[in-house]
């Protein structure tokens, strides 16, 4: 009778409740995040996206006052009364930067990027908003971050991998708002996307959360662009060392009365990538044989890439928080100076890459009843890739033939620079989807189905073989399902949170090459179906007010990817078409602790242990010959493998003006036994896997002036530093494969006018001008300058 009684109450109660809810903009009429939306004298708050919006629930009738508070700004508050017939409330809010220094804030909530972080997943959240001022790509900032390596064969524009705490390629999913970027091609990437296009970047460690439903085995990076929809243009251009030009748009206009919106963003890059190599892996080779070490500029490098992408639908309507349909148009051409090692230099090898996608994007909150969330990203694209190479000579590191013996030119054994001659078109038509809908069963407990889809056809067309054998093509399909479903408890006042979650992974491929067999086409088909089943948990638990404990653990499963099982020619990257799945048991351990307030100082710490325990990983093959004229290979299972490793944080401040932070990643990546192809164990190992920089510091200090020169205008000046450990690039552990220590200094200041729509920016990139080393040793710029401009326009 009681509990009857209870729920009775609770729904009279629910029935006069009302919502309230908005947007919060600064001056400019830009959205601002992380603002602390309270009704005082009360438990209910919430706290602003990144879009600025805002929603409190359940306020029941009475009269209040509504407070927001942000750092940086000025508080504001509001008198509301709520009636038993009103239901919403629409309320925007306009905050004023604060100008005064603080000797300390009381902050009840969390920001977005906070909120994230302490969920018990081992995450990171990058803010854009600084670095999207200066002249850096994306991959700068992940590369700044603990226990994150981009893997770069180069400069602008050459092959990425990422490094996770040991796990690498394509264990390693990246994510464009919750889509895979395989979806858009390698004409639009990390590499392209400007940060001041972005609006935060997530990354996730060892352990995924439901909601990015992928077989990202070690860790994925979701990058979310900028959903502002406040009125706005913002231009930046930049230029800089090696003929580097850097350039991007971002526009939005909505009506307030329909809310019809459109968004329109492109990017333009362009490098000769000319920049000098030189040391022990740079030599030309005598006609005698003997090496000549020299120091030399790349020749056969450059790289240039342009995209844009448009939204059309509306936004904040009744029926819908978004509805848009997009297009995304990429192309880029990229040069191609050498295969996996840089001993032998190419010249006349170059790939070029287009991509067309159209999307729909959904997203409603409350759809049919409260609590019930729904979000869809689906998207069609076409996407072509030219590989050509049919340069037949042998080339040096100075862009001269090499010559034999006797004065003569070498010729390629193949007839090419990588292999035999050809101009191999290979066209891609990718489907994919993303459906996820979450329901909140009470306000501390909630449950997650996410389902994902991928399909793609790929089909190969070689223009160098004759018309007979173009007759003859061959196929490649893949299609991949993955299922999740979560489930997310909030507990004792917001001291224990949890997720617990599982998903079913199945994949399908197939591979068709047709033959001529006694005169007669045949086709040899492969054909398989894989399917298995992940799961995974994620803990947090509030010992004091400063000190938070984070757990998580996945047992991890990652399909092969097309380019593993089919190849990829423009990557020098050999078909496997047997290549098996990998699985991984991961496992997070951490702490954040912090934030200590001592007069005008701040600090705080964070750390985390992991542990990946890895079956048949899938890798590059290594190829011990790095003298070989051709320089393919395949990904391949490694068998059993282990990394095990500490990462941590150091963050300290002082009165919001001076800004520090230390972060380094230690782990022991050991390669422990192999398989035979029947699965059974014949040789034992206990070898550091190669290629793998397992040690890395990273620190970055910037300092604010405002005042300088003009009222209201603001300078930062900043310093970037990372070291990497020494490592080896082959499994022969000899002094010839092994890296130097590297030690990268960077610097940057960016000068904001008072009216804030003109920012320049001049960055100094490895100021000492060091020798800096990546994949199988290939070395990437030296000192470099840029210099960038950007320019905004609000309330048009």
């Amino acid at each position: 009778m009681l509990l009857i009684l209870s729920g009775l109450v609770l729904g009279i109660q629910s029935i006069y409740a009302a919502t309230v809810k908005g947007k919060v903009l600064d001056a400019q009429s830009e959205p601002i995040p992380g603002v602390i939306v309270q009704i005082k004298g009360s438990t209910l708050s919430t706290i602003t996206s990144l879009d600025g919006t805002y929603q409190i629930l359940d306020v029941p009738q009475g009269e209040f006052e509504l407070h927001l508070s942000c750092l940086g700004y000025e508080g504001h508050s509001k008198k509301l009364f709520v009636k038993e017939t009103e239901e919403v409330f629409l309320l925007d809010f306009s905050l004023v930067e604060s100008t005064t220094d603080l000797d300390g804030v009381v902050v009840v909530g969390q920001s977005v990027k906070s909120e994230i972080e302490t969920q018990g997943f081992a995450v990171e959240v990058i803010e854009t908003e600084k670095a999207a001022l200066q002249s850096v790509q994306t991959n700068d900032l992940l590369n700044r971050t603990a226990g994150v390596r981009v893997r770069q064969n180069g400069g602008l524009g050459s092959r990425v991998e990422y490094n996770l705490n040991g796990m690498t390629g394509g264990s390693v999913r990246i994510f464009i708002d919750g889509l895979p970027i395989s979806t858009y091609g390698p004409s639009f990437s990390l590499n392209s996307i400007p940060p001041a296009l972005i609006e935060g970047i997530e990354i996730y460690k060892g352990v995924i959360p439901a909601h990015l439903a992928d077989d990202a085995l070690g860790g994925a990076i979701n990058v979310i662009l900028k959903k502002g929809m406040s009125n706005h243009l913002s231009a930046s251009v930049s230029y800089g060392s090696f003929n580097t030009f850097q350039n991007s748009l971002n526009a939005v206009f909505r009506n307030e009365k329909s809310g019809f919106t459109t968004k329109v963003s492109g990017f333009y890059n362009y490098s000769d990538n000319d920049y000098e190599v030189w040391g022990k892996f740079v030599r030309n080779i005598l006609p005698n044989g003997r090496y000549d070490y020299v120091r030399a500029k790349r020749f056969n490098d450059s790289y240039r890439s342009v995209g844009g992408k448009i939204d059309i639908g509306f936004s904040n309507v009744k029926w819908a928080d978004q509805f848009f349909i997009s297009y995304t148009g990429s192309d880029d051409y990229n040069e191609i100076q050498h295969g996996a090692y840089m001993s032998i230099p190419y010249k006349g090898r170059f790939s070029t890459s287009q991509s067309n996608v159209f999307g729909l994007n959904y997203s409603k909150e409350d759809l049919l009843t409260r609590g019930l969330n729904l979000n869809f990203n689906g998207s069609f694209s076409k996407r072509s890739q030219v590989v050509t190479d049919t340069v037949r000579w042998n080339y040096n590191w100075f862009g001269e033939m090499s010559l034999g013996k006797y004065g003569e030119p070498i010729l390629r054994p193949q007839g090419a620079q990588q292999g035999a001659p050809t101009i191999n078109h290979i066209d891609r038509n990718v489907s994919t989807f993303r459906a996820t809908a979450d329901y909140d069963i009470t306000k501390n407990h909630k449950v997650i189905l996410s389902q994902s889809y991928f399909n793609i056809d790929r089909n190969d067309q070689d223009m160098m073989r004759s018309a007979l054998e173009r007759e003859f093509v061959g196929t490649r399909d893949l299609q991949k399902y993955i299922t999740s479903l979560g489930y997310e408890f909030n507990l004792i006042q917001s001291r224990l949170k949890g997720n617990i979650f599982g998903k079913y992974y199945v994949q399908d491929i197939d591979r068709m090459d047709p033959l001529l067999e006694e005169g007669e086409r045949v086709e040899d088909r492969v054909s398989s179906k894989r399917n298995t089943i992940g799961y995974g948990m994620a803990y947090s638990f509030k010992l004091s007010k400063k000190l938070l404990i984070l757990t998580s653990g996945e047992k991890a499963v990652r399909m092969p990817s097309e380019g593993e099982i089919f190849g990829s020619p423009g990557e020098n990257i050999v078909e496997n078409i047997s290549i098996r799945p990998e699985i991984s048991n991961n496992f997070n351990l951490g702490f954040k602790l912090g934030d200590f307030i001592v007069d005008k100082h701040e600090f705080s710490f964070s750390g985390t242990g992991f542990i990946r325990d890895t079956k048949d990983k899938i890798t590059r093959e290594i190829n011990d010959r790095i003298n070989d004229a051709v320089q393919t290979a395949p990904f391949v299972n490694l068998g059993k493998t282990k990394a095990i490793g500490f990462e941590g944080q150091v963050n300290y401040s002082f009165r919001n003006k001076l800004q520090a932070s230390v972060n380094f990643s230690k782990f022991n990546s050991v390669f422990n036994t192999k398989y035979d192809p029947n699965g059974n164990v014949y040789k034992n190992y206990n070898q550091q896997i190669p290629n793998d920089p397992y040690f890395t510091v990273n620190s970055s200090l910037e300092y604010t002036v405002r005042d300088l020169f003009q009222k209201g205008s603001t300078l930062r000046l900043s310093h970037y530093f990372s070291f990497v450990e020494s490592f080896y690039t082959t499994w022969l552990e000899i002094e010839d494969f092994r890296t130097p220590r590297q030690y990268v200094h960077d610097f940057g200041t960016t000068y904001i006018l008072p009216n804030q729509r003109l920012a320049i920016s001049a960055d100094l990139r490895n100021i000492f001008d060091k020798q800096v080393y990546d994949n199988f040793a290939v070395q990437k710029p030296g000192r470099a300058f840029y210099l960038k401009i950007n320019y905004t326009i609000n309330k048009f």
